[in-house]
């Protein structure tokens, strides 16, 4: 950003003042910018637009509301250097209304070691002008503009908020005072090496509408008591998560139904299951029932301004063993602006004379600070260092405060989620070098090429080495996107003998280009891989990056085999499910590999890293599995719209994927019936009965029969089993302590009548009778018209609930049941299902769940069927935005988290090229935005055990040599022989994956036979696979015992 002063009138004196082609004017760009985001529609009030495609995943962030408040929010963003463009792209991906690129400067070679839309072609062109082309094709939705002029008083009037980055302290101050005085949102952003610094003021009235983001509380009571503090007890089934402070409203409460109609209260936790309310002491008395519910209440909060925050700052610590360290950094930002205003440059790299001189700068600035701010023994040590690296520009510390400065300007704009108040500072000093002495002055000055800005920092030394790393990225991502991204800016991988492979299996679709930078609409359907690695190519033309589309898992250890990962150096983690991730934690641990592993949910984010021989793996400590939802609470008791909605994937996978299924195997498979007859219980009775319904029964021929099969479905599932259930347990019913039945969470259900003009009953039928003529190949039909002709000619049968069904009340009680096999009617069954023989040629097409595609009537059936079911048991229904999430188990995603992790994952990184070997240098990291909350913590060592005198940890194994000197294998006798020789150790159990090869309690003929076996033959024997040609070692995992029979497992 230029340092001219804040004036009142804007100079429009040479071509350096006019705006880009897209904006001919200051005034004609403003003018379409309503005053404030006060307003969640445009000035004409008409209705915003939202591209729930587009914005999927961080509308489930979001929400509607604060998306439309960014809709209509205009923000400039001054300073299009690595750390401008980082801002940029992350809220023109956010989707605010309009982004105006302000920059007076132009592109040098040090930018290009941070700022990605600029080309080694565009060294001497204006940074703004350069990148915006490039920034527009992010999302369509954004107008991007450009502005090369000052920033005078009536240009920045027309912006919600402003950002400003490299931007002299003076400049800061003045466009801080006009912005404040006016209610323009402020960010002020800046990096310096390691360092970075983040400052917000948002007014004196900010509104703020949501602290935290996360979804309302909810809970059932159970009691309500009259005093002049009611207190309200919920069931024990679950916590009910509330704090004191928390606001609340309640709903179908008996007796006391005062607190239906009530608005919400404010109350006070006093227990896990209690909390206190308002005075209920004239309230009616409290019979039963009841839902509290939490409620979001907006609330006022005031910023001060910048300069008036910068005498008395408050500070967010992002990290508590660095606690100290902000107080001194904001003494050492402002010694920095001073020295940079007297010399015109920052200090020079690692020079100890400029250095020194921030050293003195900052005293004095510190002299002449208030006493709440004055420090009383300045870290002369830490200003020094700020002094060594202020000079350099990195492209993680720039994605990790882009990504938050950009959440910043989302809260400015919408009110969502708790600002920063308002100073952050940050620092990553432990990617320096261990040994100091190995950064030295002329090892660090500028070479004139795009790496510059690093050089600075960690000289050309680290650079050479980065250059030569192999990494391979698993996965092409948002988090893969933006590593790869990072990589081609820090230069990984970018020279003789460097190499990246990324593999993903995943084309791109529509919902990937909110926060997946790289690709574009033009890309959608093509592979994420693919598009990636030419995306960063055209970022970097030095990357020597190779793309793959394979899955990685035991199926491509013939591709991913011994000698690929014995050349890597490292491997980055970009994967969207545990189950992948464990598997490449173990292939890391067993080919000793570091692992930077990294996710993010929402605004939450964390990063693990695992060194080899120094940490433990990602897959030694697991988060608790999630809180499944008992059967019996699916099947007839639900209360929860969680509930309905799991029970209408049930059903969809039940109706138009298993059942198809079942059929082809039935069709297919000689041995079907003989595997199936072995199933336990009534396992065999089930499957039949649901595969003599496909093809006798239920099997349609015409489009007319697939909609009397969704008509009979409907009244099956909304009135004959709901009649059943009531007939069971009657509304009057008690149990045996003597309370009702229905009560706490038991809702008691209605039947539902069908009815043609009720949107929602022909809802399902539309979608059932058409997912379920897809399954038979038929034709379907959107004419709703003629579906309910073809309905008037439908007759169901009333429905008489039966005696003597079961219906178990609990998932203990169904478990204790055992099933009786009618074996009569298998018989019958098998007897009458028709002979595959018959019906050759025939087939069946199952259908997996598509949640994104809103074409296929997938998720019209999931919330026709799941709000159905909450109407028959009174469960508030829920919208389709919200059936997506639940159903569909999106995970919430949003840029800023992801561009802020990653920043994290790469500083990790550059340790681990450097072979950082004490374990404090390295930092684990968990992050929510939202908050904002910050955790970094060293991470832990590997346990470690002992057998005899020695220790080993998940590192260690044994290595043994298969083949013998006279080129025969090993024999199982032999193994065990080598064990008790060499290691004194006694072998009881040997296994290989789920193969066992050998335990002492075997019965003695297959012992036998098995100990003159060479081990890949036991091997290849016991899991009926042959070993692949790629296969050089087996890994073996033995139970055994030493000389004192103290049992011990090593690998």
């Amino acid at each position: 950003m230029s340092s001219s002063l804040l004036s009142k009138r804007r100079r429009v004196s040479g071509p350096g003042s006019e705006l880009d082609s897209d904006c001919s004017s200051a005034y004609s760009v403003m003018s379409e910018v309503p005053s404030g985001p006060t307003q969640g529609m445009s000035k004409n009030n008409t209705e915003i637009h939202i591209d729930e495609d587009l914005y999927s995943r961080q509308l489930y962030v979001l929400g509607h509301e604060a998306m439309k408040y960014l809709q209509t929010s205009s923000v400039l963003v001054s300073g299009l250097r690595g750390l401008g463009v980082e801002i940029a792209k992350n809220i023109i991906l956010g989707g605010v209304k309009a982004v105006t690129l302000h920059d007076q400067g132009t592109a040098q070679w040090a930018d290009l070691s941070s700022q990605f839309y600029l080309r080694e072609e565009d060294i001497g062109k204006n940074r703004a002008e350069a990148s915006q082309s490039r920034l527009a094709e992010l999302n369509g939705y954004v107008r991007v503009c450009t502005y090369t002029g000052p920033l005078v008083e009536d240009f920045l009037s027309g912006f919600q908020v402003v950002v400003l980055t490299n931007t002299p302290l003076e400049s800061q101050l003045q466009v801080g005072e006009f912005c404040h005085s006016r209610g323009i949102k402020l960010v002020v952003a800046d990096t310096r090496g390691l360092f970075g610094q983040l400052f917000c003021d948002f007014g004196k009235d900010m509104i703020l509408r949501d602290s935290n983001g996360e979804q309302p509380l909810s809970a059932m009571v159970s009691m309500i008591t009259k005093d002049s503090a009611g207190v309200v007890t919920c069931l024990d089934e679950a916590r009910h998560g509330f704090e004191s402070g928390d606001f609340v409203s309640f709903r179908e409460v008996q007796g006391m139904c005062e607190l239906n109609d009530i608005h919400p209260i404010e109350i006070k936790v006093l227990g896990p299951y209690t909390f206190s309310i308002c005075d209920t002491s004239s309230f009616s008395d409290y019979i039963g029932g009841g839902v509290v519910s939490q409620v979001k209440v907006s609330k006022k909060i005031s910023f001060k301004s910048l300069l008036a925050s910068l005498a008395e700052p408050d500070f967010v610590i992002t990290d508590c063993a660095k606690y100290s360290r902000p107080a001194h950094l904001h003494i050492g930002f402002q010694a920095l602006h001073q020295f940079c205003t007297q010399h015109s440059r920052p200090p020079r790299p690692h020079n100890e004379e400029d250095a020194t001189e921030l050293v003195t700068l900052a005293q004095a600035v510190n002299a002449r600070a208030l006493p709440s701010v004055r420090q009383g023994n300045l870290d002369v040590d830490l200003i020094r260092k700020l002094a060594h690296v202020a000079a350099g520009d990195l492209a993680p510390i720039n994605a990790f405060i882009g990504g938050l400065a950009a959440q910043e300007v989302m809260k400015a704009c919408s009110g969502k989620f708790m600002p920063i108040m308002q100073w952050l500072y940050f620092d990553a000093l432990e990617c320096l070098p261990e040994d100091k002495a190995d950064l030295m002055e002329d090892r660090c000055l500028p070479r004139q090429n795009r790496y510059d800005g690093q050089v600075a920092v960690f000289g050309s030394d680290l650079q050479e080495k980065l250059a030569k790393q192999k990494y391979f990225v698993v996965g092409a991502g948002a988090i893969g996107c933006e590593l790869l991204k990072n990589f081609a800016m820090i230069g990984l991988g970018c020279g003789e003998g460097g190499r990246i492979t990324v593999t993903d299996m995943d084309t791109i679709e529509k919902s990937n280009l909110n926060r997946q930078f790289l690709f574009r609409p033009w890309d959608v359907s093509k592979f994420k891989s693919d598009t990636a690695a030419a995306a960063v190519r055209q970022i970097n033309p030095h990357i020597r990056v190779m793309s793959q589309q394979n899955r990685v898992g035991p199926e491509t250890e013939c591709i991913y085999d011994d000698d690929f990962f014995q050349n890597l150096d490292a491997v980055a983690s970009a994967l969207d499910n545990v189950d992948a991730r464990l598997y490449m934690d173990s292939r890391c641990v067993y080919y000793r590999k570091p692992l930077l592993e990294s996710g993010t949910l929402g605004t939450k984010g964390s990063v693990q890293v695992v060194i080899p021989f120094l940490t433990e793996s990602y897959s030694s400590s697991r988060d608790p599995p999630e809180k499944s939802i008992p059967i019996c609470t699916l099947k007839n008791f639900p209360n929860a719209i969680e509930h309905t909605l799991q029970w209408a994937r049930d059903e969809f996978e039940g109706l138009f994927k298993q059942s198809a299924e079942n059929v082809n195997q039935y069709l297919t498979n000689p041995k079907f019936m003989e595997q199936t007859l072995r199933l336990p219980g009534n396992q065999p009775l089930e499957l039949l009965e649901h595969v003599h319904c496909s093809l006798v029964l239920q099997r349609p021929e015409t489009w007319a029969d697939c909609v009397t099969w969704a008509y009979h479905q409907w009244h099956t599932q909304y009135s004959h089993n709901i009649q059943q259930l009531l007939h069971n347990f009657p509304p009057d019913q008690l149990t045996s302590s003597g309370t009702p039945f229905w009560s706490g969470p038991k809702r008691r259900p209605h039947p539902l009548i069908f009815d043609v003009s009720n949107p929602l009953h022909l809802d399902y039928v539309m979608a059932a009778a058409n997912l379920f003529a897809k399954t038979y190949g038929l034709i379907g039909s959107r004419d709703r018209a003629s579906v309910v002709t073809v309905l008037q000619s439908v007759h169901v049968p009333t429905f008489i609930p039966k005696s003597g069904v079961q219906i178990h009340v609990s998932d203990q009680e169904l478990q204790s049941t055992s099933a009786s096999v009618d074996d009569s009617r298998l018989e019958e069954l098998k007897a009458t299902l028709p002979s595959p023989e018959k019906l050759a040629g025939f087939k069946m097409y199952p259908t997996d769940f598509e949640k994104d595609d809103d074409s296929n009537f997938h998720m019209d059936f999931i919330m026709a069927a799941s709000n159905l079911r909450a109407e028959n048991y009174d469960i508030p229904p829920a919208d389709r935005h919200k059936s997506k999430l639940i159903a569909g188990k999106i995970i919430p995603a949003i840029a800023t988290t992801t561009a802020a992790i990653v920043g994290l994952v790469c500083l990790e990184l550059y340790k681990v090229v450097q072979g950082h070997r004490k374990l404090h240098s390295y930092k684990n990291s968990f992050i929510n935005l939202a908050l904002p909350f910050f955790s970094f913590s060293e991470p832990l060592s590997p346990p470690c055990h002992q057998y005899y005198n020695k220790e080993w940890t998940l590192w260690d194994r044994f290595d043994v040599q298969g083949m013998q000197p006279d080129g025969k294998e090993m024999t199982l006798k032999q193994f065990l022989a080598f064990f008790r020789m060499e290691h004194k150790l006694e072998i009881t159990m040997l296994s290989q994956g789920v193969s066992m090869l050998y335990s002492v309690f075997m019965p003695a003929t297959k012992l036998k036979e098995r100990l003159d076996q060479p081990i890949t033959e036991i091997v290849s024997r016991v899991s009926k696979q042959k070993l692949g040609h790629h296969v050089r070692t087996l890994v073996l995992e033995l139970c055994c015992n030493d000389e004192s029979v103290a049992g011990g497992k090593v690998m």
